[in-house]
């Protein structure tokens, strides 16, 4: 009868050990899911990874989290609210597309005022804290942001000037490319980047301004000639987490994350410019025209992004003419 006992609350002790640990391991891991809409090959996806990699080394398992790429289970207008809502905890944006919800989500679309990549950090310098505000403000927290390769024109003519331009149904990403579209004369259609290889096959667009990168992205050589690089802008992906969802995590896993983060930006960064090089390589190597811009073609721009400028500050009030006035005086 003794040793009987003693078997059976050796059992019950174990049993109730191993459920505790089972318990206690469950309730320590938390998994989160991420919604980017760019394809695995992107740089930007595949600075994503390497962060989630570093997070969930860092934090011992304790937080696993699941990327959704292109656009596989939220389409890019469509990720920002699933943040907000929890139907992902981080997701990757244009921060630009969602220039309509506020001007500080796009002012570095304001095409020729960022023409480098010194002056794309101090913009992004200077604009972060105005990100940040309106972001806590809407029940998220920036994470890290990447700067895309500088954008370019793609056409089936080469172009010479502004006037160029005028006639062609070009596609755009946001409010700032809808309207310098139509300051070239060029009607707008707005076209999410999955969608760019149908709208050109079915005529919808002939012609588009965007980076090297999303051109290999979308194989732009199958539709388009020329690629002439133009500085344009140096738009940022914004990579953001769902403040509670953040909050809800210890706090060595949140400085794991944050930590994580701060990497990510520094290697994303690194890694923008050294795609615009490669990825205009590539363009060549697949038989489109990477031409030189011409002088006329450049001061075309920049009468048009001087006009974009000022119609941005008069959109986004005093604190757009702090935010404008001090970058203007930092690259001076």
């Amino acid at each position: 009868m003794t040793s009987i006992t003693r078997r059976t609350l050796l059992a019950a002790t174990g049993g109730l050990a191993a459920a505790a640990i089972i318990g206690r391991d469950a309730a320590a891991q938390t998994r989160w899911q991420v919604a980017t809409p760019y394809p695995d090959g992107n740089f930007h996806t595949r600075n994503m990874r390497a962060f989630v990699e570093e997070v969930q080394t860092a934090s011992g398992g304790r937080l696993q989290i699941q990327v959704h790429s292109n656009a596989s289970l939220l389409r890019m207008p469509e990720i920002k609210r699933g943040a907000q809502t929890g139907q992902v905890q981080i997701g990757e944006i244009l921060l630009s597309a969602y220039g309509n919800e506020d001007p500080f989500f796009e002012v570095d679309s304001v095409p020729q005022l960022v023409t480098s990549t010194d002056q794309a950090r101090k913009l992004a310098e200077l604009q972060r804290s105005y990100v940040e505000a309106r972001f806590q403000r809407q029940g998220l927290s920036l994470l890290y942001w990447v700067p895309w390769p500088p954008s370019g024109l793609y056409t089936n003519t080469p172009v010479e000037s502004v006037d160029t331009l005028r006639g062609l149904k070009m596609r755009t990403f946001n409010a700032l490319t809808n309207r310098f579209a139509t300051l070239c004369g060029a009607t707008p259609t707005l076209v999410q980047q999955a969608e760019v290889p149908q709208a050109f096959a079915t005529g919808v667009v002939n012609a588009m301004v965007t980076s090297a990168a999303t051109g290999v992205d979308v194989q732009a050589w199958d539709f388009c000639r020329f690629f002439t690089p133009i500085g344009f802008t140096r738009t940022k992906n914004a990579i953001f987490v769902q403040a509670r969802a953040l909050q809800g995590l210890p706090a060595d896993v949140q400085a794991a994350v944050r930590a994580a983060a701060a990497t990510a930006e520094a290697r994303g960064w690194a890694a923008s410019d050294i795609e615009t090089v490669n990825q205009q390589n590539i363009l060549a190597s697949r038989g489109m025209t990477v031409g030189t811009p011409t002088p006329a073609l450049m001061q075309g721009l920049a009468r048009i992004g001087a006009t974009q400028a000022d119609e941005w500050v008069a959109k986004a009030g005093d604190e757009g003419k702090r935010l404008i006035d001090a970058y203007r005086a930092a690259i001076a």
